[in-house]
């Protein structure tokens, strides 16, 4: 896979992007211009009312990092998006995912023994990502598990890390050297 935008660097940048770029390496720790926000700069307004979204998503959404985490690469797996998966498949360990978990999500298999909260989650992006829309039992019991705030939580999750995916997978951006799609990281020694 190649990608179809070119890397945008601080000297290709206009000063707009550039501003921007700088608000999302602010966010996230590091160069504003990886992963989608390289094709995303493109617009640089819309730009940085995603990666604003994205950061509330990311940072500040009540249903916290694990189930966040784990909505994000239930989205990737839906998608076939692999660069959406690298990027969170370790922030999903790191966030109390378990490898097994991890691993059955990414094999299309079900994972066992997920929490009510872990498998709502799952429920329901899958429900979205292969219906488009949920059906009364699976939205009550999203409701009742997650409470309203944390629903629209996962909901909005869901539709911005899709509009992730499409973004990579339409521009062809290539896993890092030597990662392959759909792997989990080294156990740790």
């Amino acid at each position: 896979m190649s990608a179809r935008f070119a890397q945008l660097t601080p000297e290709t940048m206009t000063p707009e992007q550039a501003r921007v770029a700088e608000a999302i390496a602010g966010s996230r720790g590091g160069f504003g211009a990886r992963g989608p926000f390289n094709i995303w700069l493109r617009v640089p307004e819309l730009a940085d009312r995603m990666q604003q979204v994205g950061a509330y998503i990311r940072y500040q959404a009540r249903l916290g990092p694990r189930l966040i985490e784990w909505a994000i690469c239930a989205t990737a797996v839906a998608w076939r998006a692999p660069y959406e998966w690298h990027a969170h498949a370790p922030l999903a360990l790191k966030a109390g995912i378990a490898r097994a978990q991890l691993a059955a999500l990414a094999e299309g298999r079900r994972p066992e023994g997920l929490d009510p909260a872990a498998e709502v989650v799952l429920d329901v992006v899958q429900a979205l990502t292969r219906q488009g829309r949920l059906e009364e039992a699976l939205f009550a019991r999203a409701r009742d598990t997650l409470g309203e705030e944390g629903l629209v939580e996962l909901l909005l999750t869901c539709g911005y890390y899709t509009a992730v995916a499409f973004t990579l997978n339409a521009g062809e951006v290539p896993l890092p050297a030597g990662a392959e799609p759909f792997a989990l990281p080294p156990e740790p020694a």
